[in-house]
């Protein structure tokens, strides 16, 4: 390419008659016209002084004064005020991926520091600086397990985050793999690449199941595993989950960032970056990306991942926030969900309503007459009392957040 000029209109003439249509729009006709945005339908432009009263009004709209006991993969969970001051300075916020380890040792560190508190939390050898989200930690762990093994059919429980089923489904359609979706683990395992299991899973049930014959990736709640055993020790070779409960807001939903750990034998299999601890030419400790497998730097056919980039600043708060908590008020605050949850389970048992669960964390599943109205007559009392399953479950979470004040508000009104 020898420019980056804008195509003029015979440029633009010559495309169309070599893709066979007669102007660029008609390279649209194969879209849907129900999917399709005539016009954003814009208004008129407002001075800065017009936009923030604008604004101001939007927001008030927002019900925010809710007690919320919804989970399901994103949680209310508390957030320390340093973590937005630190994470906002500029240094972060404006730098882009650190290609010159020289001027990105800030960034770097952070990466490194984060990979060490994922490890010591899985209890796993290595992890990568993150991915987008949880949901793409399960499907590039996939691909991971399937390259290794060299073979091209996975195992995974229904129990599974329906979210992350989805990006699963799309990664594994575009790879050729096939997906047993079971609801037990087999008695055998060895002709798959891998079994994925998610503990505590999307219901809220801790799992107990015995050693499989192929390689175990366990998908978990980081902050469980303040309490939890961590996977390495019952014999996960790849963990993969989410920070959002590491300080960051639910935020609708996102951003937030996955994380990826593995035992060190499968390193460089490993998609993302990795970044690592070393010394310069005057011996004085400096950091740099150690691995980097991703099409960027090495020969594409050789790449592991398409990812083009990582989660840097949302592994930034969340590196923050298990610095600022400390392992004690890591724990404390996961002990206060665990507690107020089976606070809120029991109470709920004791007025009739039935707890689909034997083992649980902070996430539970009941069962309801009717879930609509159930959610309902919480919502009117300013309860999200959770995520509505079907007809007749509901998923209940329960954070540090919920006081037992709110947890007594949500017994008295159902």
């Amino acid at each position: 390419m020898n420019n980056f000029l804008v195509h003029n209109e015979d440029t633009t003439k010559e495309m169309c008659q070599v893709a066979g249509v007669e102007k660029v729009e008609d390279l649209f006709k194969q879209i849907s016209k129900s999917v399709r945005m005539p016009e954003l339908k814009l208004g008129e432009g407002l001075s800065e002084l017009e936009t923030q009263k604008s604004i101001k009004a939007l927001a008030k709209k927002n019900k925010s004064d809710y007690a919320v006991f919804a989970g399901g993969g994103i949680y209310n969970k508390f957030v320390p005020a340093c973590i937005s001051q630190v994470a906002g300075r500029f240094e972060f916020t404006t730098a882009y991926t650190p290609y010159q380890p020289e001027i990105s040792q800030g960034t770097l560190q952070v990466m490194y520091e984060f990979q060490t508190m994922i490890c010591r939390l899985t209890g796993m050898d290595v992890a990568n600086a993150t991915v987008y989200d949880a949901g793409t930690a399960c499907a590039e762990a996939i691909l991971m397990a399937c390259r290794i093994s060299k073979k091209d059919k996975v195992c995974v429980l229904n129990s599974l985050n329906p979210e992350y089923k989805q990006i699963i489904k799309t990664y594994t359609y575009s790879q050729s793999i096939e997906v047993d979706w079971v609801d037990e683990i087999p008695a055998q395992t060895a002709d798959y690449a891998c079994v994925l299991v998610q503990s505590p899973d999307y219901y809220g049930e801790i799992l107990k199941f015995n050693p499989v014959d192929c390689l175990l990736v366990v998908c978990c709640d980081i902050s469980t595993l303040a309490v939890l055993n961590p996977p390495g020790e019952y014999g996960a070779d790849i963990v993969v989950g989410d920070v959002q409960t590491l300080g960051i807001p639910m935020n609708f939903g996102g951003p937030s960032a996955g994380f990826m750990a593995c035992r060190e034998k499968f390193m460089r299999q490993l998609p993302g970056r990795l970044a690592g601890r070393t010394v310069d030419a005057d011996g004085k400790q400096a950091f740099c990306l150690t691995i980097q497998t991703r099409e960027q730097h090495i020969k594409r056919e050789k790449a592991t991942s398409n990812i083009c980039s990582n989660q840097a600043l949302i592994g930034l708060c969340a590196t923050l926030y298990l610095s600022v908590m400390g392992e004690k008020g890591f724990k404390q605050a996961s002990e206060l969900s665990a507690v107020g949850a089976h606070k809120l389970a029991d109470k709920l048992s004791a007025k009739g309503i039935k707890i689909l669960n034997k083992n649980f964390f902070n996430e539970f599943t009941i069962e309801v007459a009717n879930s609509d109205e159930f959610l309902s007559k919480l919502k009117e009392n300013k309860i999200v009392g959770g995520i509505k399953l079907d007809e007749h479950r509901v998923l209940v979470a329960v954070t540090e957040m919920n006081s037992d004040e709110e947890i007594e508000n949500y017994v008295s009104c159902i």
